[in-house]
């Protein structure tokens, strides 16, 4: 189905006001009136101008038709929600251009195929409020722990002659412990007010965790580079590890090399389950930087013959 830009019909901005968008009417009305019209198609295009300014001269049915409208993109065949008409009546004085016969198929899915029953019936109109989406960052500490934030969001309104705007409010929100980044906070009624009897919509917050100079997170789970010296690598040993909940106590296999991944079973982000953390080792070079460190480097060299190539046959 094409969706028709009401807001280009009628040669309006987006952002008209209620008398911008009457003005347009009545002058369009009167160019394609096809009782005085001389232009071709008189009768289609009075009748796509009578059907816009049908939606555009109500605040709230132009509401309504900007929510849904901005979902719709260039090149995209426009599919309004099945659930869209549900909820939705209608009020106001008759039509402009016709009877409702005379709406396209776009009118008829935005507002249904009753919507003369609900102009004559003086229904008033409901419609579920929009959903609001916004991110929120948070320490790595926060998801282990839980926390209460303040944030500030800017939300779209629309005035009285049709504008939108913006306004500023402040919530206080309760990070659940256990939060995954990605994952998504419903804040019930926090989104858009509803029309008439309509509920208010929802706000959405998506959590994004900050990066942390120790640790990587992954999902639920949390990796962590540790360092460790040749000796403690090769002849194995037990180090001081830090996590996220604490310093631990971390056995380090003898013989391990770089890369060795050792798991601490339910240690990453809280959960049911809750994740893994992964210490990986990386084998940390002493400098040469005096001479006795170089001495003792040249005696390794002499004492242990060691080709790290050997592997690659040479």
């Amino acid at each position: 189905m094409e969706y028709k830009d009401y807001y280009k019909i009628m040669g309006v901005k987006k952002e008209a006001t209620q008398d911008e968008i009457k003005r347009a009417y009545r002058k369009l009305a009167r160019k394609y009136h096809p009782d005085v019209s001389k232009e071709e198609n008189t009768e289609e295009k009075f009748k796509q101008v009578g059907e816009a300014y049908e939606v555009l001269k109500d605040p709230e049915k132009r509401a309504a038709y900007n929510q849904l409208g901005a979902n719709w993109k260039a090149g995209q065949e426009f599919k309004p929600p099945p659930d869209w008409d549900a909820g939705f009546e209608f009020s106001g004085g008759g039509f402009t251009g016709g009877d409702a016969s005379a709406y396209s198929d776009f009118f008829e899915s935005l507002f249904g195929q009753d919507f003369s029953q609900a102009q004559s019936s003086q229904a008033p109109f409901h419609a579920h409020g929009e959903d609001h989406h916004a991110k929120i960052s948070i320490d790595l500490d926060d998801a282990y722990n839980g926390a209460a934030r303040t944030i500030t969001l800017q939300t779209p309104k629309l005035d009285a002659k049709g504008h939108m705007t913006t306004h500023e409010r402040t919530l206080n929100v309760r990070i659940p412990k256990g939060v995954k980044s990605g994952q998504r906070i419903r804040l019930a009624g926090q989104g858009s007010p509803g029309f008439g009897k309509g509920d208010a919509g929802d706000l959405y917050l998506q959590i994004e965790i900050k990066p942390h100079p120790f640790y990587r997170v992954e999902g639920q789970d949390i990796y962590l580079d540790l360092p460790v010296a040749p000796w403690e690598a090769a002849l194995g040993a037990k180090v001081k590890a830090p996590t996220p909940v604490g310093v631990v106590d971390l056995k380090i296999p003898a013989g391990s090399v770089s890369g060795h991944k050792l798991r601490l079973k339910g240690r990453g982000i809280p959960g049911k389950p809750p994740g893994d953390l992964y210490v990986i080792l990386h084998i940390a070079l002493p400098p040469a930087d005096d001479e006795q460190a170089k001495a003792l480097y040249h005696q390794m060299e002499q004492a242990l013959a060691f080709n790290p190539r050997a592997g690659l046959g040479v």
